[in-house]
């Protein structure tokens, strides 16, 4: 399989945002690319003195920390993106990953950009799907460096491997991920399966269609390769009422769901 071959064939958002992130962080901390562009400056996105540099909402979300950041932050955001996108049960339909994504980082852009006044957001992202990742996978057995441990503990580590090797005002900005993650699973399951409240933040109806599948194409799962049915309408065969394991071999006359006539033993 050829390096496009597998692009294609990973999970369409988680893709797309690792792709931006290395296609913008290699030219910025090479120094192509200036980064005081691209950061997230809330005086340069709200303002009425000049015209709003909106791009840098999007940009802050994609650009990784210098050095080491360009190899880590790529890998832990394609690692839970893609886990989440392929194999969560919260965000199993259509488009329900892409509006969680959008969640976190309108969140994450509230208290981390706007209130910490951080200029890069994607650690705070990526701390929000190990959260969530973590909540599905408590138990499973990770490795962060050379520490060994169970997911339930994911956050916490990369908390304080952040507040070790950097700062603790880099840890609290991270730290925002973590709570638009919880603020999410709060509204969409806590409160409506616990609280007994409405649950008010579900997908709209043009995004679940615009990322459905069509039929007879393939979708990449953990446990191998779903295809999806042909929307073609299939003649119903009338069978027995006995119906077993073996009614799915073949069909027609010649398959294993035939019958014929039947004979008394011990008659010609």
């Amino acid at each position: 399989m050829s390096a496009a071959d597998m692009f294609w064939a990973a999970p369409p958002v988680s893709r797309t945002i690792t792709a931006a992130a290395v296609l913008l962080s290699v030219p910025t901390w090479l120094g192509l690319i200036q980064p005081a562009y691209v950061v997230f400056l809330r005086d340069r996105v709200f303002t009425l003195v000049r015209i709003p540099q909106i791009w840098r909402v999007v940009t802050a979300f994609i650009l990784t920390g210098p050095k080491l950041g360009m190899i880590l932050d790529p890998y832990f955001l394609y690692t839970y993106g893609s886990a989440l996108e392929t194999e969560s049960a919260k965000l199993s339909q259509p488009g329900d990953f892409f509006v969680y994504l959008v969640f976190v980082a309108a969140v994450i852009l509230l208290l981390g950009g706007i209130y910490l006044q951080g200029i890069l957001l994607l650690s705070p992202l990526t701390l929000a799907l190990a959260y969530t990742y973590s909540q599905e996978n408590p138990n499973r057995q990770l490795s962060y460096f050379i520490i060994t441990f169970s997911a339930k503990w994911l956050p916490f580590v990369m908390l304080a491997m952040t507040f070790v090797m950097g700062s603790p005002q880099e840890a609290m900005l991270q730290g925002t991920g973590l709570i638009a993650a919880h603020l999410y699973d709060f509204i969409t399951r806590i409160w409506p399966e616990y609280g007994g409240g409405r649950r008010y933040l579900t997908t709209p109806p043009a995004v679940r269609q615009f990322f459905a599948k069509p039929g007879g194409t393939t979708q990449t799962r953990s446990f191998g390769t779903a295809y999806s049915a042909q929307p073609a309408t299939v003649p119903q065969q009338q069978t027995g009422s006995g119906g077993g394991w073996t009614t799915g071999f073949g069909g027609g006359s010649a398959g294993w769901t035939s019958r014929g006539p039947g004979r008394r033993l011990g008659s010609e």
